[in-house]
Order: C-alpha cells, then sequence, then structure tokens
C-alpha cells in the first residue's frame, strides 16, 4: 500500500549483471520513496548504480530483484510492452545531450509524445505551444534545434517531458553539457517547475551545487544507499539562491534568457526514437486509437 501522496515506493531493489565470474550486482536493495511535488538529487561516484537505477525507474529494464511501484503500478511485473506504454503515459525523461529530433521544430519536437499517443493534431500544438511559453520560449517554437543555442534545447527537452503531464520526471545529467551559468538557469526553471506545477522530480548529477537545490540528496555508494547519507535534506529553493550568490554569477531573473551552447553533447545512452516512442515499434507502428485496443 502506497504512503501519503506517494508517487514512486521502490523496495528491495536489485540488479546484477552476467553470471559467474562476470557477475556484477549494480544494485543491491534499494529502498526510497517520492512523493508527489518533491524534488530528489542522486549523487555518487562512477560505478554507484545511477544509471541502472534511472534505467529501472524510466522501465527501460527490469529488476533482478524487488519492485518498483509507481502510482501502485509495479513495474517489475510488466511486460515490455506495457512498460512502455506507462513511461509513454505517465514517466518524463530528460537527458544531457537533449536528443531532439533536428527535422522537427521546438514545436514539433514538443508535441511528438502526444501525436504518438494519438491525440489530436491541433490539441497536440495547442499543449506543445503552452509548455515552451512556460518555459521561456515562445518567440522560438518554429525553430529547429540547430538555431537554438544549448540551453534553448534543453529548455524544449523540459517542455517535451512536462507534455504528457507525467506523474514523474527523470532528469539524467540534465545541466552535464552547459557551463555554470547555463546550467544555473536550468535549475532555476527545474526548481520552479516543482514548485509551480508540484512536478516529481528525480535528478541524477555529479555537481553538489545543483543537488543542494533539491529538497534532499540521495547518495549511492557500490549499489547501495550510503548508510552515513541515507538521504540528507537539501536546502531546496534557499540553496538555489545561496548558491547562486557563492558562484557570483548574476540573479536569474528571466528563464528565457538566451544561453550558449558550451559543449558539443556527447552520444547519449538513451536514443531519440526509445525516448517519444518510447520504443522504436511505437514510432513505427502506431496509429491513433491503438492504445486502447492494446
Amino acid at each position: 500500500m502506497l504512503a501519503d501522496n506517494a508517487v514512486l515506493v521502490v523496495a528491495g531493489l536489485t540488479k546484477v549483471y552476467g553470471t559467474a565470474a562476470t557477475r556484477v550486482e549494480a544494485l543491491r536493495g534499494i529502498d526510497m520513496t517520492l512523493r508527489r511535488g518533491e524534488f530528489v538529487a542522486v549523487m555518487g561516484p562512477s560505478g554507484s548504480g545511477k544509471s541502472s537505477l534511472l534505467h529501472l525507474l524510466a522501465g527501460l529494464d527490469v529488476p533482478s530483484a524487488g519492485s518498483i511501484l509507481l502510482d501502485g503500478v509495479d513495474m517489475a511485473f510488466l511486460g515490455e510492452d506495457e512498460r512502455a506504454l506507462l513511461r509513454r503515459r505517465q514517466i518524463g525523461l530528460m537527458f544531457q545531450s537533449f536528443q531532439l529530433l533536428d527535422t522537427l521544430t521546438a514545436e514539433e519536437n514538443v508535441a511528438l509524445p502526444l501525436a504518438i499517443s494519438g491525440s489530436l493534431a491541433d490539441e497536440a500544438r495547442i499543449r506543445a505551444a503552452g509548455l515552451l511559453h512556460s518555459v521561456g520560449l515562445a518567440h522560438r517554437r518554429q525553430h529547429r534545434p540547430h538555431e537554438l543555442s544549448g540551453g534553448e534545447q534543453q529548455r524544449v527537452a523540459i517542455a517535451r517531458a512536462l507534455v504528457i503531464e507525467p506523474l514523474l520526471l527523470l532528469a539524467d545529467e540534465p545541466t552535464g553539457n552547459l557551463d555554470s551559468v547555463q546550467g544555473d538557469k536550468i535549475m532555476t526553471l527545474l526548481r520552479q517547475l516543482v514548485e509551480e506545477r508540484r512536478q516529481t522530480l528525480l535528478m541524477v548529477t555529479h555537481d553538489s551545487g545543483h543537488a543542494a537545490r533539491a529538497d534532499r540528496i540521495i547518495y549511492l555508494r557500490d549499489g547501495r544507499i550510503d548508510a552515513n547519507n541515507p538521504g540528507q535534506p537539501a536546502g531546496g529553493r534557499e540553496s538555489a539562491e545561496a548558491n547562486s550568490t557563492n558562484r557570483r554569477t548574476p540573479a536569474v531573473r528571466h528563464v528565457a534568457e538566451c544561453v550558449e551552447w558550451s559543449v558539443v553533447p556527447p552520444p547519449c545512452s538513451f536514443n531519440a526514437v526509445s525516448f517519444v516512442a518510447p520504443c522504436a515499434r511505437d514510432a513505427l507502428v502506431h496509429s491513433p486509437g491503438s492504445e486502447e485496443t492494446s
């Protein structure tokens, strides 16, 4: 049974890769709960299990043991198609390298998850335009990704993740390809979305300053939640303001300000089609109404 306001309840989550001599325990009995409107950051050294955790929470992989309850549904018992459908309807994903489709405009990128789910074109466009306005990009909605800065591309990706009104938003190093000023702008926007929309957000990051903007921080080490740091409260809005002051960056008043792309994005472990569909077969064979008959 879910705790009050719980969106995600993870219990005994374990993931093992390989067998015998090649056996690797990526996750070893993870327990955590995320409530509605909570912003949780996950930190840990390379190899601590952060990526494995994110893949499991997104339904892109299945656990070796344990449960993942999203709004009361245990993803551990769902098949691949059922997980894809759940992800399409209830999970928003953000990536370090944005994963926008180059041939589509910003508005079309945002509307794509709705189109794949069978929404009417006009409805999808209206919702996409509204989300782009909320992230400060109403004036850029007809531009394609190569015409946008890195910060603008990440805001398009945020709008795309939110267009389905997800129960859970997962962010994988969302500022990893942006410099400190650009990253602070994106973090200001994410914090604002959590507070204004009561959006539940789990973010994996290596940046302690950005993690401090979360409501609490979970530290992973060797596939376990660090017993010395099981889930420390972070500073939320107060830490975000202090962090901006300590970095001596200008006060962020308008998240719509143009920011420059400082680093060319590396390849991402998720591909764009698997996100928006969110599996290749969905993108290739989906037709309106197919969800209701599957």
